[in-house]
């Protein structure tokens, strides 16, 4: 189990540059990554993809690829033909408007006449690239697990306490039939003034008795539980499968908690969504 929050760290220097990595995790539905890479390095925008994808299947990522150049490779060169003219028209002006020749400051302001000359190959910053994205993908993915790991305990505690509950409720659901069956036997006899052992009136009895039986709530919660425990001991991502399987937990407690009128399930019942609530809050963190 990974959690969508981590971080990672890294860095790496020669005598010509240094690079830094950092990435960043958060809880998001869907895989989000996020780029903050220096123009530099661009191009390798979908190698980051690839390895992030080797690690991450959901949250919003946050990349930031940063360079550092220690001994730049910029150049630069003089557009000769462009300073020429520009020469010939300022002395030109200055002849006419009889005002002083124009300054090497003039020259140098001109778009054009010094033009920048990067002689540096993206190239010659894959191996360094691929060493600080895979170490602070190492921190990163550590991280998930750690937090991954707490979640899992905290799924399993609230699992078990779930578990137990619907225990009990199970060792009431025979005395809510018999709940049930009293009430309306008393009714019936209060009613007609007749004991009731009429058959078609015990036929009615038991088909209510069927409508408001939990027998079939607790056998799929039962299920439910199983399947719950499977999903937490898994090393896949089972955030969303968690998500849907509380879902079905959460309907299932709401009919119980419709079909009875005895305060001791009702109670379970209160404690069992509580559960529930706390298990859907703590997978809001996990892949």
């Amino acid at each position: 189990m990974k959690s969508m929050t981590g971080y990672g760290h890294a860095f790496c220097r020669t005598d010509e540059y240094a690079i830094e990595c950092e990435i960043k995790g958060y809880n998001s539905r869907y895989l989000d990554i996020v780029h903050n890479i220096s123009q530099s390095l661009s191009a390798y925008e979908s190698l980051v993809d690839e390895k992030i994808n080797e690690r991450a299947s959901r949250g919003r990522v946050e990349v930031m690829l940063k360079l550092i150049v220690v001994k730049s490779d910029v150049r630069f060169s003089i557009d000769e033909g462009l300073l020429e003219s520009y020469k010939e028209a300022y002395e030109r002006i200055a002849s006419l408007a009889d005002t002083p020749s124009p300054v090497l400051s003039d020259y140098a302001s001109v778009d054009g006449i010094i033009v920048k000359v990067n002689n540096a190959d993206s190239s010659r910053y894959e191996e360094s690239v691929r060493s600080v994205l895979e170490e602070a993908l190492d921190a990163f993915s550590s991280g998930k697990d750690r937090e991954g790991e707490g979640t899992r305990k905290d799924l399993e505690r609230l699992g078990d306490r779930f578990a137990s509950s619907l225990e009990k409720i199970k060792e009431h659901s025979a005395e809510l039939e018999s709940h049930y069956k009293a009430l309306l036997v008393e009714k019936y006899e209060e009613l007609t003034g007749n004991k009731a052992d009429d058959s078609a009136f015990m036929t009615e009895l038991g088909a209510i008795l069927v409508r408001y039986s939990i027998n079939e709530e607790v056998s799929r919660l039962t299920v439910h539980i199983a399947e719950y425990r499977k999903l937490i001991a898994s090393t896949d991502p089972v955030g969303k499968k968690l998500d849907f399987l509380c879902q079905e937990m959460q309907r299932e407690c709401n009919t119980i908690a419709s079909k009875s009128q005895l305060v001791e399930i009702n109670l379970l019942v209160v404690s069992m969504k509580d559960d529930v609530e706390n298990i859907r809050e703590q997978i809001r963190n996990i892949e």
